[in-house]
């Protein structure tokens, strides 16, 4: 976690804006616990994982639009989704983050 949190101090001190998404709710096998985070900086850089490749992409997409509106949002992913298999979700579980702007 420290890692995170010094990556994302120098994004800010380069001047970047930088987004959150953090794993709030899993169900069945998932490949990263509650607690674990994303960021992404407006640079197009990413530090730490979410669910160890599966769904990385998504979420560095929606903490784009994050930083770009302001807002946060709620993702969800799982087997039943549609999305869950265009993003390659092959763990069986389900995964609910929230992705926030840092302000």
């Amino acid at each position: 976690m420290t890692e995170l949190i010094d990556q994302i101090d120098t994004w800010i001190a380069r001047g970047e804006r930088v987004a959150v998404a953090t794993v709030i709710r899993t169900m069945g096998s998932s490949p990263r616990q509650v607690g674990a985070k994303m960021a992404v900086s407006s640079g197009g850089s990413m530090a730490g994982s979410v669910s160890g490749g599966c769904i990385e992409g998504a979420v560095f997409e929606a903490c784009q639009e994050a930083m770009a509106n302001g807002e946060a949002r709620l993702l969800h992913f799982g087997v039943a989704d549609e999305t869950a298999w265009e993003v390659r979700l092959a763990c069986g579980g389900m995964i609910d983050l929230l992705v926030e702007p840092l302000r």
